[in-house]
């Protein structure tokens, strides 16, 4: 009897350690999801409200581009000019939502809305709060990356439609230093990074164009309007991708620099949906499908693309995602006419 209410304590006191421990890592898990979206909360917040100049690297297998950033908060609102240092010059100056780029070699600038707020280093598009339905928060190990000591961050998908993201911020302001795409493998697929960067004070002469004299340049203002695309829909949307706009543009197809000064650029209608969980986004165009293309797939770094006839459409799927989820949206587009 005394053998059998000794065990019966040792079990009753084995579960009870064990329940604690449960409990006590459950809290840990909590203690430290709350931790992460805290920084994610400053990465977020810092990208828009700080002043800051730096040049960036961008890593996608072999390719490597540099890019260099500034970036200007007033109280009020964004200024930031956005330089491609490697191969055609090119310009974006950013005045809140709406984007002029310079195009040198052609002497042209293409006005437009921005579509996705996910210019490095500002990346995050959605409440960190929202994000942790679809991934994992932890911490990583500390670091130091262009002179400034970093945190990192690292969020792990809970399915496999979604990539995975290590995050590098800055300790004092929480400003994104760096960031790596991971596949489910854990590898790197694409990733950027400052390897120069100051903080604070920016003169606001430096969000300014570089070439002042535009005097003859053609100005392109993208003929972009918010619509209803009710007749399209996506059946199979992965979880936590939200449609956040659906719109009409006009694209120019801008005449190769060897043509003659009189050849008129052609314009095409394409419609426009966009999802995003707010790290990655997902993007359908559709457009007629009147020209002469190849159906198929692509992957460019972490970037996955499928072109499809569909009916008398042409279905462009874009998106910062796996392969499977590009193929699972663009595998259940429907349309129906009204």
């Amino acid at each position: 009897m005394r053998q059998t209410l000794g065990f019966f304590k040792f079990v009753v006191l084995f579960s009870s350690v064990m329940a604690f421990t449960a409990y006590a890592d459950d809290a840990g898990a909590g203690h430290e999801q709350q931790d992460t979206q805290v920084w994610l909360k400053k990465i977020q917040s810092s990208a828009q409200k700080l002043n800051y100049s730096g040049t960036f690297v961008y890593q996608q297998g072999n390719h490597v581009r540099t890019s260099r950033i500034t970036h200007i908060f007033n109280g009020k609102n964004e200024l930031e000019k956005l330089e491609i240092l490697d191969g055609k010059p090119r310009e974006y100056i950013r005045n809140n939502e709406e984007v002029a780029c310079y195009i040198p070699e052609v002497k042209s600038i293409r006005v437009e809305k921005r579509v996705t707020k996910d210019v490095f280093p500002a990346i995050l598009g959605a409440n960190p709060a929202d994000l942790a339905e679809h991934y994992h928060f932890k911490k990583g190990e500390t670091g130091r990356i262009a002179g400034f000591d970093c945190q990192a961050i690292i969020l792990e998908p809970k399915d496999k439609l979604r990539y995975g993201y290590k995050l590098w911020a800055d300790k004092s302001t929480g400003l994104l230093l760096k960031a790596q795409t991971l596949n489910e493998k854990n590898d790197v697929v694409e990733q950027i990074a400052f390897t120069q960067l100051s903080i604070g004070h920016i003169d606001p002469s430096r969000v300014k164009s570089s070439f002042p004299n535009t005097q003859g340049w053609r100005v392109e203002n993208a003929v972009m309007s918010e619509t209803n695309l009710s007749g399209w829909t996506v059946k199979d949307i992965p979880p936590g991708f939200k449609k956040i706009r659906e719109m009409k543009r006009l694209v120019t197809d801008t005449a190769p620099a060897n043509a003659a000064d009189n050849t008129a650029p052609t314009q095409r209608e394409v419609s426009q949906i966009v999802y995003s969980d707010g790290l990655a986004a997902i993007s359908v165009f559709i457009e007629s499908g009147t020209q002469s293309r190849t159906e198929g797939s692509m992957q460019q770094g972490a970037m996955n693309i499928v072109g499809k006839r569909q009916g008398d459409y042409w279905l462009t799927v874009v998106g910062e995602v796996p392969a499977a989820a590009i193929k699972q949206v663009s595998n259940s587009i429907e349309f129906k006419s009204k």
